[in-house]
């Protein structure tokens, strides 16, 4: 993880969340078959601040209110520049693999299902990305954090390096 990502408090933000997926689990036992539901939802303030947390319970609704409250309580810092990322970034989690790359404005979202709800939540505006390998949401929600939070602006760069943020643009 990088050194400039920050945990948010959540007193001070107001969040929106996003639904990525459901999953309807059955348990077979003795007496018969039971259901019970697993969410993953991705809440953010779209202006770079994001988290996302899985909820499990007997009914979809209480999964989901489960997975918004393990979601705020990871919220991290993104950098934003311009509504787009600052630099190319890849990451991997498990089977997972995703790519992303800044783009000029205009372009918008170009994502698809797990990594456009994160990308929305964190509010970035114009970004390609892809995914590559499994497609599992699981493993591609935590391979496009991952990513994002290896994101460092150029006043990360400068300060750790010791430099004035002229010398970082020169190279």
């Amino acid at each position: 993880m990088a050194g400039n990502i920050k945990r948010v408090k959540t007193a001070d933000i107001e969040l929106k969340d996003h639904l990525v997926a459901i999953n309807r689990v059955t348990k077979v036992t003795k007496g018969g078959r039971t259901f019970s539901f697993s969410a993953i939802v991705v809440v953010g303030n779209e202006n770079g601040v994001v988290g996302w947390g899985l909820g499990k319970a007997s009914e979809v609704t209480s999964a989901i209110a489960k997975g918004v409250e393990a979601a705020k309580k990871s919220l991290v810092n993104i950098p934003i520049h311009n509504g787009t990322i600052p630099h190319e970034q890849a990451a991997r989690f498990s089977g997972a693999q995703v790519f992303l790359k800044p783009a000029t404005a205009g372009t918008g979202v170009v994502a698809g299902g797990a990594m456009r709800a994160i990308l929305e939540s964190v509010g970035i505006h114009d970004i390609l990305a892809k995914s590559k390998g499994s497609s599992n949401p699981h493993n591609l929600v935590r391979a496009t954090m991952k990513a994002l939070m290896e994101l460092r602006d150029a006043y990360t760069v400068a300060h750790n390096r010791g430099i004035s943020l002229d010398q970082v643009f020169k190279g």
